[in-house]
């Protein structure tokens, strides 16, 4: 049986899905979905931490899916920006795992991955996959993964 690590980059699928379509990501159907084609060995699911009651659920729910949440907290700047920024985390932590796994699933439509799996590809020769919202995603992201696959109705609540 193959095995796959999976990357939620939660902060990207959050807007991303709200923009396109006015609904929240079902996580449990992309898991039901990527573990019929392999084992899910590392499952991680990359937030941030506002502190908010809604958000701590929303975390749990993903811990009872099997995702290992990741959390970074809030911060609000000086000059109302906001930061909460996961791409070296989670670049780092892909990089390690595809040196262990057939298939890298990410599930982000960020363009800054996008060298990431292609180097991932070239070093490891694993599969590498993405889901994202298509016209919301990086075309660039689109091209490096092996496999696009798009969030269509069957992944939204």
């Amino acid at each position: 049986m193959s095995t796959t690590a999976l990357f939620a980059d939660v902060q990207n699928i959050y807007y991303t899905t709200r923009q396109a379509y006015g609904r929240q990501f079902n996580y449990r159907a992309l898991w039901n979905r990527v573990s019929a084609l392999g084992e899910i060995v590392t499952a991680n699911a990359y937030a941030i931490d506002s502190g908010n009651d809604g958000q701590h659920k929303f975390q749990n729910a993903l811990r009872q899916i099997g995702f290992e949440v990741k959390l970074k907290p809030y911060i609000q700047r000086a000059d109302g920006s906001a930061k909460g920024d996961w791409d070296v985390g989670i670049t780092l932590d892909v990089m390690e795992a595809a040196a262990k796994v057939d298939r890298i699933v990410l599930l982000s439509g960020d363009g800054d991955f996008d060298l990431l799996l292609q180097r991932i590809s070239e070093r490891y020769g694993i599969a590498t996959e993405v889901y994202g919202v298509p016209k919301l995603t990086a075309d660039s992201l689109m091209r490096a993964a092996g496999r696009f696959n798009p969030i269509d109705n069957a992944l939204l609540l």
